[in-house]
């Protein structure tokens, strides 16, 4: 109730200054003078309920000898109790004496509600009007420059470039759909790529529906399997050449990798290259040139790195090959 102090005493002084000059403007005769007696008395008595209210609250739990604190709090609190129920009743007399006064002519006699008096004020909320006015000065200046702005940027239409719709059409590409492709037409282009290496066997499943998934024999060095979505390669998992490529079940296992250090990174590597090789626009090309990344892998074990000129480090053989001129690195040696 502290914090409420100001508001209450800026209140007061405003009626008393109301009623004085009710009294300076002469006013109506005996009864209206006698109200505004009245009125003015109830105003002081409710100058003095406040007063000591606060001088009560400043001074706090009285240090009697006698008596436990918990008596003495509770007798603070009791007394509290009382001069707030003396304030109210001190307010609606108040408001009784200024509802029975005739408001002066010409000019507005308006207190406003005496009921948010009563309320408590929280400290956090004492803050937020300042940040409530700034947000409305602001959203005052918003609604401002957006009603300028508006019509100028009606009036200048903002295109990067000139051109005609017939110009657009004709320059307009259809762009070819990479994972809606026939199956012969996929199957077809595998048996080409695969008669074109002597030393790579592929062999296509679908054991995903109308998706392939290329079992391929890279000579004595390894196996891969590559799964297709129409031309769009989308995992590849590589094994030794000693590995089963099958589940028990007979099933083509797709997603267990390698016992070997070695083949895990190079599936690593053939994902990777995968993603570089992908052409949306030429899915055909793509695959193509995958394959012949993989097929860089012949000479897995029996070609030197080409930076560093050995065979292993860390006791790995080069298991990179460059996505242009496919000469081997190692995973340290690598541009």
């Amino acid at each position: 109730m502290t914090t409420g102090s100001p508001f209450i005493q800026v209140w007061i002084v405003r009626l008393e200054l109301l009623l004085v000059s009710k009294m300076t403007d002469g006013g109506g005769g005996a009864g209206t003078l006698e109200t505004l007696h009245n009125a003015l008395e109830a105003v002081k008595v409710l100058r003095c309920k406040v007063g000591g209210f606060f001088e009560t609250v400043a001074g706090g739990v009285k240090s009697d000898s006698t008596g436990s604190t918990e008596d003495r709090e509770k007798l603070f609190r009791i007394e509290l109790q009382g001069c707030i129920h003396k304030i109210f009743e001190n307010l609606r007399e108040v408001d009784s004496q200024v509802a029975a006064l005739t408001p002066p002519i010409g000019s507005s006699f308006n207190l406003g509600n005496t009921m948010f008096i009563n309320q408590e004020v929280s400290q956090d909320r004492i803050p937020l009007y300042s940040e409530l006015v700034d947000s409305y000065k602001w959203m005052e200046k918003v609604h401002e420059y957006s009603g300028i702005a508006g019509p100028i940027l009606g009036q200048n239409s903002l295109k990067r470039t000139y051109f005609s719709a017939s110009l657009n059409a004709k320059r307009r590409r259809t762009i070819a759909s990479s994972y809606v492709v026939p199956q012969q037409s996929v199957d077809n282009s595998i048996q080409a790529i695969a008669h074109s290496y002597k030393d790579m066997e592929i062999n296509i499943t679908r054991p995903l529906g109308s998706n392939a998934a290329l079992c391929i024999t890279l000579g004595r060095t390894l196996k891969a399997v590559v799964i297709l979505k129409g031309w769009l390669i989308e995992w590849v998992v590589v094994r030794a050449a000693n590995e089963d490529m099958t589940k028990e079940d007979g099933t083509l296992d797709l997603w267990s990798e390698s016992r070997y250090k070695v083949f895990q990174k190079v599936t690593d590597n053939a994902n990777a290259a995968m993603l570089h090789f992908c052409a949306p626009t030429h899915p055909e090309l793509s695959v193509r040139s995958f394959m012949t990344w993989l097929h860089s892998f012949i000479t897995l074990f029996t070609q030197a790195c080409k930076k560093c000129g050995l065979h292993l480090s860390n006791n790995m053989p080069p298991t990179w090959r460059d996505l242009r001129t496919l000469e081997p690195f190692h995973e340290e040696c690598k541009p």
